[in-house]
């Protein structure tokens, strides 16, 4: 199996590589300039080692082009992409990363008309509600949300990006499968530990918000990208996860 990941620097991304190669999967990581995985993966193993290929570049300058050529065998395709927590990461440009590069490998998958579906798997958040169900969150989350998105450039881009796969991919695309997997408050916990999957929200994402560990995210992530039944299970869905306890 074969994958690409993007936001692959990240908190999270970093850790949805090693789990990732830990399977035995193939991984094309693409990595902020001045970023480097290579050093961590080749501590691990050399068959880790020989599983890993490194693209440096901004996402937001790959063209669709360059993008087909790293997509080419993949089977999966995984986003950890996020805004940095800074003024410059809310609000400055580009404000639809998440979003545009999800449409942007979306066409480029369709491009390569690929014999088999690709799976994408988007790493989102709680705090955005599945419309295809349709949700209804407690009316003090939709009165804070509604300000976020307009006032928070990174809630309305998690948002449209969700909104891309459900309705521009939506449930019977050809070439594309979508997960957008929906965790919560995010901690950096060392280990992996037990974890609950739901449909749907089961707190109030800004005032009642569970901890939902990166690790194990990622290992969900992964989980969905190379478990067949479990990806049948939540195909075409937004599954959310916190942690168990």
């Amino acid at each position: 199996m074969k994958a690409l990941i993007v936001g692959a620097s990240g908190a999270t991304g970093k850790l949805l590589v090693l789990e990732l190669l830990s399977r035995g999967v193939e991984v094309v990581a693409v990595v902020r300039p001045a970023s480097s995985l290579l050093n961590s993966i080749a501590s691990k193993s050399e068959r880790w080692h020989s599983n890993y290929r490194e693209v440096s570049a901004s996402i937001a300058d790959l063209s669709e082009n360059e993008l087909v050529s790293h997509l080419e065998g993949c089977d999966a395709v995984l986003s950890c992409l996020g805004h940095n927590l800074t003024f410059k990461g809310i609000f400055g440009k580009p404000r639809r990363l998440v979003a545009d590069t999800i449409g942007k490998l979306s066409r480029a998958v369709a491009s390569l008309k690929p014999g088999k579906r690709v799976k994408i798997i988007l790493m989102n958040t709680s705090g955005n509600s599945n419309r295809d169900i349709p949700e209804k969150p407690p009316l003090s989350q939709r009165l804070v949300i509604s300000l976020l998105r307009y006032l928070l450039p990174p809630h309305a881009d998690n948002e449209q990006a969700a909104d891309y796969l459900r309705i521009r991919i939506g449930q019977n695309d050809p070439f594309i499968d979508w997960v957008a997997v929906r965790p919560d408050s995010l901690t950096n916990d060392k280990e992996v530990s037990s974890y609950k999957i739901h449909i749907s929200p089961t707190r109030n994402a800004i005032f009642d918000s569970a901890p939902t560990s990166r690790i194990n995210v990622a290992k969900f992530m992964a989980a969905l990208a190379t478990e067949s039944d479990l990806w049948t299970e939540w195909r075409g869905k937004m599954p959310v996860i916190y942690n168990d306890g």
